[in-house]
C-alpha cells in the first residue's frame, strides 16, 4: 500500500508537469508533493494504533492532500491508499466519515478534469472504489481477528495440555515413589521390626541369637538406606548397581530371604527398566511370603523363553484368595497393585494361583519384543 501511494503520487506529479510545465502554481505543486511524501514516510514510525500523534499525523496528511487536489485534481487517486490508512487508524465511524470525505474530493476532482463533459462513471467509479477498498479492509480485519482467536485457542490448548502432562507426570512419580517405598523401605522396616521383636524375646534366654537378629536388622537397614538413595534419583536397585546382572541380583535376594533360586533357558540381555521391575516384583512377593505365608520355603524361577521372560515366585504357605484386578487395596495391601502396575507398564501379564491352605504361585511374564 505504501508503494502504491508513492507510485500514484509520482505519476500524478509527472502528469501535471507534462501538461502544465510553466504555470505559476508549478512550484507549489512540487513543494506540496514533496511535503506530502515526507509526511507519509513518517507514518510507519508512529505505528498503527490510534494514538493522538498518529491521528494528528493522519489529518495533516489528508489536509495537505486536499490542498494539492484543489490545485491539481490529477492527484485525486492518491486517496485510495489513504482509505486504508484511515480505516486502520481511526474507529469505524470516524474512518467511514473520512472515506466519504476523500471520495467526495475524488469525485469533484474527476468532474473538474472532465472539462465540462458529463460522464456517469465519474460519479460511480470513485464511490465504487471506496466501497471495494472498505469491504476488502473489513474482510481482512475479520480474517485477522479469526486467526488471532484461533491462535489464542491453540495457545490455551497447549497450556492446558502442558498442565495435564505435568499433572500426569506428578501422578506417575507419586505412583513410582509409592511402589518403591512399598517394595524397599516398607518391606525392610517390616523385616527389621520382626527381627527386633524376635531379639527382644530371646535377649535373656539366648543372647547370641538375639545379637544375630540385631546384626541382621542392621544389615537390612544399611541395604534399605542404599535403596532409598537410589530410588529418589530414579536409579537402578542396589542389587543391580555397578553392572550386576538380574540373575545375580535375584540370587542375592533369594539368599537374604532364605529362598531357592533357579534359571531356566538361555539368558538374554534385558533393558534396565525390565530388570528393575522384575527385581522389585520379586522383592515385594518374597516380603509377602515372609509376612503373610507363614512358611520358610519359597523359590524363585527365572525362565527365558523365545518370546518372553517369566519370573515365578512360589511358596507352600497357607495361601489366600487372590483379589480381583482393580480392587481397592486395604490398609497394607499395596503390594499386588504395585506389581500389577509395574507389569502393565512393560506390556506383560501377572497371574496369581492360590487358595487357602494350598500355597501361592505368582507368575510375571514380560514380552521380549516390547521389553
Amino acid at each position: 500500500m505504501h508503494i502504491a501511494f508513492f507510485l500514484l503520487l509520482g505519476a500524478s506529479l509527472v502528469r501535471f508537469l507534462l501538461r502544465h510545465p510553466w504555470e505559476d502554481r508549478g512550484p507549489w505543486i512540487v513543494a506540496l508533493s514533496g511535503a506530502l511524501a515526507s509526511l507519509y514516510v513518517l507514518g510507519p514510525v508512529l505505528g498503527t494504533r490510534a494514538t493522538p500523534r498518529r491521528i494528528a499525523w493522519l489529518f495533516t496528511v489528508v489536509a495537505v492532500w486536499m490542498v494539492l487536489v484543489v490545485l491539481a485534481p490529477s492527484f485525486a487517486w492518491c486517496a485510495v491508499p489513504l482509505f486504508y490508512t484511515g480505516l486502520r487508524t481511526l474507529p469505524p465511524r470516524a474512518a467511514l466519515v473520512l472515506v466519504t470525505l476523500l471520495t467526495a474530493f475524488v469525485v469533484a476532482a474527476q468532474i473538474k478534469l472532465s472539462e465540462g463533459g458529463f460522464d456517469p462513471n465519474l460519479l460511480v467509479a470513485p464511490p465504487a472504489v471506496a466501497a471495494i477498498a472498505t469491504a476488502v479492509f473489513v474482510h481482512s480485519e475479520r480474517q485477522a481477528q479469526r486467526q488471532r482467536a484461533l491462535i489464542e485457542d491453540l495457545l490455551r490448548t497447549r497450556r492446558e495440555l502442558a498442565a495435564t502432562e505435568r499433572r500426569e507426570g506428578t501422578l506417575a512419580e507419586r505412583q513410582r515413589l509409592s511402589m518403591e517405598i512399598h517394595d524397599t523401605l516398607a518391606q525392610g522396616l517390616s523385616s527389621q521390626q520382626m527381627l527386633l521383636q524376635a531379639a527382644e524375646r530371646t535377649w535373656d534366654s539366648d543372647p547370641a541369637t538375639a545379637r544375630r537378629h540385631v546384626r541382621t536388622a542392621e544389615s537390612i537397614a544399611e541395604h534399605n538406606l542404599a535403596e532409598a538413595r537410589r530410588f529418589v534419583h530414579d536409579l537402578a536397585p542396589a542389587d543391580l548397581a555397578e553392572g550386576g546382572s538380574l540373575e545375580e541380583a535375584l540370587r542375592l535376594l533369594a539368599a537374604r530371604e532364605a529362598a531357592g533360586f533357579r534359571v531356566d533357558g538361555t539368558p538374554v540381555e534385558l533393558p534396565d527398566r525390565v530388570q528393575s521391575a522384575l527385581l522389585r516384583i520379586a522383592q515385594g512377593a518374597l516380603a509377602n511370603v515372609r509376612e503373610h505365608a507363614h512358611t520358610t520355603t519359597a523359590a524363585l524361577t527365572l525362565t527365558y523363553l523365545d518370546d518372553q521372560v517369566v519370573l515365578d515366585i512360589a511358596d507352600d504357605g497357607r495361601g489366600f484368595v487372590p483379589p480381583p484386578e482393580g480392587a481397592e487395596p486395604g490398609e497394607r495391601g499395596h503390594g499386588l497393585p504395585a506389581m500389577r502396575a509395574r507389569t502393565r507398564q512393560l506390556g506383560g501379564t501377572l497371574t496369581i494361583e492360590s487358595a487357602p491352605g494350598e500355597g501361592t504361585v505368582l507368575s510375571v511374564a514380560i514380552p521380549l519384543e516390547t521389553s
